[in-house]
């Protein structure tokens, strides 16, 4: 069964993969289109989540159009994720703009150039956040992920991603191998950190309302003393994306490390900047206010991680 599985995912990825850019964005769009009809459940989950946060402000009829859009980007955003995976730095330029590389990689840096964690999002096309290092050269980028449960779709994932030139590291088994090269200099450590974060989050708003969220990008960036920024990869237009740097988010205050708590609340309203700036870009389908109990002290152990070695399992998000 998994070796089917291999090869009808193989046999999909390729297909995608041999089509134009912009045919396969409309391809996605059209599936994405259909999954909103056929996907009661999150298609509920998307409108229960849009109408928290802009119930105030807009129409159901303006919501309910925001979600069909959401789900017609996501099929975009995922078919052109495998289409791209497979194109060179070159042949994706046209298609991909990168915004604020200075402030990553500001004029007179050092080569190698200081180590940095972005809290990144599922915002557009994510897959290409992994393509910043060629663009800049002189960085190394990375990240984390959570493998499959099917060995061979995960091989297969994987396989598709590493062209990118970015190191992955599996959240449960690999986190002796990050430590390893965030002793490094010049890597950008990219952090997905807009998702429920289980009973290990901090207990933080988001758009107003308490949830689970990932200490991982603050406790990283304290515990290898990184610059911190965020990044947003927005829709432009069809089959073409804008990459944001935002600018830097202090990790210390006068020389003293800030409460991680304060750290990762300036990175939720800069989440919340971009989800509002363009609502229907946004991974609307996910659960985000699960209703949940913390863990007692939890909140303690997750502002001592970042002169610990808590594994990184232990901060990032649940899939």
């Amino acid at each position: 069964m998994d070796k089917l599985l291999y090869i009808i995912a193989w046999v999909f990825m390729k297909s995608l993969q041999a089509l134009p850019l912009r045919g396969v964005a409309r391809l996605g769009r059209a599936g994405g289109g259909l999954a909103y009809w056929l996907d009661k459940r999150h298609r509920k989950v998307a409108t229960e989540n849009l109408t928290h946060c802009f119930g105030d402000s807009m129409s159901r009829e303006q919501i309910r159009e925001i979600a069909k859009e959401n789900f017609r980007r996501l099929g975009e955003n995922y078919a052109c994720g495998i289409k791209t995976a497979a194109m060179t730095f070159e042949e994706l330029q046209p298609h991909c703009e990168f915004i604020g590389a200075e402030k990553l990689f500001p004029p007179g840096s050092p080569t190698p150039p200081p180590n940095r964690v972005v809290a990144i999002g599922h915002f557009g096309n994510f897959e290409l956040y992994a393509r910043f290092g060629q663009l800049v050269p002189a960085y190394q980028c990375a990240t984390t992920y959570r493998g499959l449960r099917q060995a061979s779709l995960n091989k297969l994932m994987q396989s598709m991603r590493e062209k990118s030139g970015c190191f992955f590291f599996e959240r449960r088994t690999d986190a002796k191998l990050l430590k390893d090269a965030m002793a490094r200099s010049g890597m950008i450590l990219g952090l997905l950190s807009d998702q429920h974060a289980g009973d290990r989050g901090l207990r933080l708003p988001f758009f107003g309302r308490d949830c689970s969220v990932s200490a991982a990008p603050a406790v990283l960036a304290l515990r290898y003393q990184c610059h911190l920024h965020t990044g947003i990869c927005y829709r432009v237009g069809l089959a073409q994306w804008r990459i944001e740097v935002g600018s830097e988010i202090p990790t210390t205050f006068r020389g003293e490390p800030r409460p991680v708590e304060d750290i990762t609340r300036e990175i939720n309203l800069a989440l919340e900047e971009a989800i509002t700036r363009d609502p229907a870009n946004w991974f609307w389908v996910h659960n985000r206010w699960k209703a949940q109990k913390f863990r007692g002290g939890e909140a303690t152990k997750i502002a001592s991680a970042a002169r610990t070695t808590i594994p990184i399992t232990d901060l990032e998000a649940e899939p």
